[in-house]
């Protein structure tokens, strides 16, 4: 369980200073992503469930304090005021599952400033991995259009919890089955699994690992064909199938080599047998590219299990998120570092359903006609608002959001996302903001 010091030690500092001088004001911070990685059309918003469950249990206990007090030096009146913490705030965001773009905030928390600031560390951490895992699993699966994908990415994702995620960042986006039994009997997904090179080897030949798996497994029999010589593998499965009278849930799985020729040569193998029943899995360091090229070649392959590189999101393993402050008390704030600027004011975003632009508001403005507000109310006085969500209610809205948008954008190969933009009344208000911070810095220079 993520504690109170799962933070990085500057928020600590920061919050003790603003509790030891009573800045209690209320403080919104936006968390969303400046840029979208090189080869990305569009996110996929995740993790926002453990966000939640994190700021529901938020506190110190008396280890942590101790600690804090013993190691770090924060005195009593800090230690005290930590004690006392919990976070009280609201939070307002994108439901996951939902298509975002950059620029656009995900998530944006309104709570006493020192709450606000101390769960910065673990709303990014949460954010930014969920969403970058989701959006790269997103890809796999418009890559491979009507064929089943099964998370095989346990065993090479960064640590046990990461493995979690990614189980459930897949599912959201549609795949069928993890091989994660512990993400499968968590979050209710269906797990998947057949054999490994070692159970062939470890009997005296491939029919008798076949046979064995079959006679204990007899519903359930994909046969793992490429220990040896993959063709001669599927040969043999074709004997065990037979010789045994299987007939549900069949399937070979090929994991290396060149995957589609010989694929059409197993499926050529397999209807010659009578066997058009029996389904072709591939695996083995695949992604969207590589699914693509396969579909490319008309490869007759059934369902992918993907792996090491959605897990660890290979080709954009983070994004450029940030978690700024928008606002403090009644005064919108920004930032005007060059290429960092942010845009002050608690924010929505409103969605056209003819998919030519994004535009994001301000919170109080209404959704101009025939706009959609994409930002909902999930978290009031550190509780949520609604009970927590399974898999299928943000599975339904990726694939609402998935049809709406456009070619461009979900393009496996040079896509474009959907451009942003900000309202007028946004772009006053940044103006506004502007200028009292030139104020500010003049009068004290």
């Amino acid at each position: 369980m993520t504690g109170a010091l799962a933070t990085d030690l500057y928020e600590l500092n920061m919050a003790a200073s603003y509790l030891r001088r009573e800045m209690v004001g209320p403080a919104t911070f936006s968390l969303f992503v400046r840029n979208l990685p090189p080869g990305r059309g569009f996110l996929v918003a995740s993790g926002l469930e453990d966000c939640l469950a994190f700021l529901e249990r938020f506190c110190f206990d008396e280890d942590e304090l101790a600690w804090l007090g013993g190691t770090l030096g924060f005195d009593q009146p800090a230690l005290d005021a930590f004690r006392r913490l919990r976070f009280t705030g609201e939070v307002w965001a994108v439901p996951e599952g939902r298509v975002v773009f950059a620029g656009e905030p995900l998530l944006e928390v309104t709570a006493p400033i020192a709450e606000a600031q101390l769960v910065e560390t673990v709303l990014l951490n949460q954010v930014t991995f969920h969403t970058a895992v989701a959006s790269k699993a997103a890809r796999c699966r418009i890559s491979a259009g009507g064929a089943d994908l099964v998370d095989f990415a346990f065993r090479r994702t960064h640590g046990v919890d990461a493995a979690m995620a990614v189980a459930r960042a897949s599912a959201i986006v549609g795949f069928v089955a993890t091989s994660n039994v512990e993400a499968a009997r968590r979050f209710g997904l269906r797990a998947a699994g057949t054999m490994a090179h070692s159970f062939i080897e470890a009997f005296g030949d491939e029919r008798a690992a076949f046979r064995a798996f079959a006679e204990d497994y007899p519903d359930r029999c994909t046969f793992l064909v490429d220990t040896y010589d993959t063709l001669g593998g599927v040969r043999a499965a074709i004997d065990v199938i037979r010789q045994l009278g299987l007939r549900d849930q069949l399937g070979v799985r090929l994991d290396s080599g060149d995957l589609g020729a010989l694929a059409v040569q197993t499926r050529r193998l397999l209807d010659q047998a009578g066997l058009g029943e029996v389904r072709i899995f591939a695996s083995g360091s695949l992604d969207e590219f590589v699914i693509a090229e396969l579909i490319a070649r008309a490869a007759p392959i059934d369902a992918y299990g993907i792996g090491t590189k959605m897990g660890v999101s290979a080709d954009a393993p983070y994004l450029d998120s940030a978690y700024k402050l928008v606002a403090y008390g009644d005064r919108p704030v920004l930032k005007l570092s060059p290429e960092k600027a942010t845009a002050p004011g608690a924010k929505q975003v409103f969605r056209a359903p003819d998919a030519h632009r994004e535009l994001v508001g301000l919170r109080e403005e209404p959704a101009p006609e025939g706009h959609e507000p994409l930002l909902v109310p999930v978290m009031a006085g550190g509780r949520r608002t609604r009970p927590a969500e399974g898999v299928e209610a943000a599975r339904a809205r990726f694939q609402a959001d998935l049809a709406w948008l456009p070619d461009r954008a979900r393009a496996i190969h040079d896509p474009r996302p959907v451009p942003v933009a900000f309202s007028e009344r946004a772009e006053r208000l940044r103006e506004q903001a502007r200028e009292d911070v030139a104020r500010r810095v003049a009068t004290t220079r």
